[in-house]
């Protein structure tokens, strides 16, 4: 590249051979429009289609603006960003899906924001066009992680998101493992906004957010930003053993002075399976944030690149 480039857009890929032609023919354009020296960053998250065979086909067309980070595995998207932001050289970075749901052509309307003085920038789908399932699984997980930590997010899983180069700085050097990009970027932030974007439909193919992966990304943003879970099972524990503790001396009562004892040991069992219930949630807690403790501590590398397409500055 002949210049520094002002902008770096960032898109994680992993089997969007449907959507990749289109979303290189409304990109490019895009960012042409801007007037900014720019460089798109790709990042092949393992792809078992021929999503890095059309990425090779575009670093060749556009080897000036196009870097492509070929991953020998699947690692996720948040890692797929972590890998771009690491090697970016703008001074504002820009991270977008590719498949589609938030078009390219919003791009402009977080460097707006970006020129106005804001170190980050979130974005809020408007008139999403996903399932009813998706939307308010959505809703209510924003809910949720409202309540838990102090992240202030309109729609978190939204992830057209723009960020000065300091803030992406900051990220890197934490050295995460299991983290959510948008709410650490957040707690950096000294001036965060947040935009409304338009919401399509994805172009083509599925998405590649399971069920599991959804619930597994928010129990990273709760354990990662807050303490709050392992203080309502306290809390919980407490009002368990109290309530338990009554309904013994209730029940002792009624055995000695009453003589009533047709249902007392059915009703200890339910106690005693009420309890362990509770139990097992609390070592699950325990667990989750022993567990992100542990992947911190064996340092082990977080991603492998297999090769890089780049043509040098």
């Amino acid at each position: 590249m002949s210049a520094t480039p002002q902008l770096s857009v960032i898109i994680p890929v992993y089997n969007e051979e449907l959507n990749l032609p289109t979303l290189f023919a409304r990109l490019y354009p895009v960012l042409d429009a801007t007037g900014r020296r720019y460089e798109v960053i790709f990042t092949n998250d393992g792809s078992a289609d021929h999503s890095i065979d059309l990425l090779r086909a575009q670093h060749a067309a556009r080897p000036d603006v196009t870097r492509v980070i070929d991953f020998n595995a699947n690692y996720g998207q948040h890692m797929a960003i972590m890998a771009a932001f690491e090697r970016v050289r703008g001074e504002v970075i820009v991270t977008l899906d590719a498949d589609l749901q938030n078009p390219p052509e919003e791009i402009p309307k977080l460097l707006a924001k970006i020129d106005a003085g804001h170190d980050c920038v979130g974005s809020y789908r408007l008139n999403r066009r996903d399932s009813f399932f998706r939307t308010y699984a959505s809703k209510i997980i924003n809910c949720v992680r409202k309540h838990t930590t102090s992240i202030e997010m309109t729609d978190q899983g939204c992830m057209l998101r723009a960020y000065r180069r300091p803030i992406v700085d900051a990220i890197v050097r934490t050295g995460a493992i299991n983290t959510f990009i948008p709410a650490l970027a957040y707690s950096f932030s000294s001036n965060p906004t947040e935009v409304g974007v338009k919401h399509e439909e994805r172009h083509a193919g599925v998405s590649n957010y399971s069920f599991y992966a959804l619930i597994r990304l928010n129990f990273d943003l709760i354990t990662g930003f807050s303490l709050a879970p392992l203080q309502y099972f306290t809390m919980f524990a407490g009002l368990c053993a109290a309530g338990s503790f009554l309904l013994v001396l209730v029940l002792a009562y009624m055995r000695v002075f009453m003589h009533d004892d047709t249902n007392g040991v059915f009703t200890l069992f339910g106690i005693l399976f009420f309890l362990i219930s509770v139990a097992m949630i609390g070592i699950g807690l325990i667990g989750e944030y022993v567990g992100r403790t542990y992947q911190v501590v064996r340092a082990r590398q977080r991603y492998h690149v297999k090769e890089m397409l780049e043509t040098k500055a």
